[in-house]
């Protein structure tokens, strides 16, 4: 397959290496390279199987728009861009393109969602979310973070879930979800070494998303990779 990514920071030049691994070819373009979008082009884009986004919520949403607008394939692990999400999902319906988005690719934190459900349904229990990343992060709380206070008040909605967000120095990614009663307390932690597995979902997801039209997001669709 053909693969654009955008974005050579460390976590876009670990996909671009990824996919290379896999047997795909591989462009990149930095943010000067593809300055408001320009460089997404028909033209650009038409042996693509997929464009893989890990920039800045703006540049996201610009590549987003002109990318689907194309009716081409998109995933984004940029975050930060959330509040424009029905916009995206209205576009990629139109135009017949593809996105594929997540707050996290990484398949350990997959399981940390699923297991975050299971916890969340014990009785008598309060719960909060602790979470570090690097001091370069643009947002704060992390997407990750938001995600698992939204599956812990789908099984319990209306109570108090605070987050406390670190930003401390190359940190890679950690996310704990602590449920405390009165007798005890019990953590669920996901403490990233590499930003390898979010690299290795992103292409994963890239290689899924190919061909595809609509709009999905990762949590429901890793378990077919």
């Amino acid at each position: 397959m053909q693969f654009l990514v955008l974005g050579k920071g460390k976590t876009g030049s670990l996909v671009a290496d990824v996919a290379r691994e896999r047997g795909h070819e591989v462009r990149t373009l930095d943010i000067f390279e593809n300055e408001h979008a320009s460089a997404l082009t028909a033209a650009n884009l038409a042996d693509v199987d997929a464009v893989v986004d890990f920039t800045a919520p703006a540049a996201a949403l610009e590549n987003m728009r002109a990318v689907l607008g194309l009716g081409s394939r998109i995933v984004v692990g940029t975050t930060g861009w959330y509040a424009h999400l029905d916009e995206m999902k209205a576009l990629a319906a139109r135009s017949g393109g593809g996105l594929l988005y997540g707050t996290n690719f990484s398949i350990g934190v997959q399981k940390l969602f699923r297991l975050t459900a299971e916890l969340a349904g014990l009785d008598g229990y309060s719960f909060s979310i602790d979470e570090t990343h690097h001091t370069s992060k643009l947002d704060a709380p992390s997407g990750t973070a938001l995600t698992l206070k939204e599956i812990i008040l789908a099984v319990r909605p209306g109570i108090e879930i605070p987050i406390t967000s670190h930003r401390l120095g190359d940190a890679k990614g950690e996310h704990i979800v602590t449920a405390k009663s009165e007798y005890d307390t019990l953590e669920l932690r996901h403490d990233a070494s590499s930003r390898r597995g979010f690299a290795q979902g992103a292409v994963r997801g890239a290689e899924w998303l190919a061909g595809k039209s609509g709009t999905f997001e990762f949590r429901d669709i890793f378990g077919e990779l």
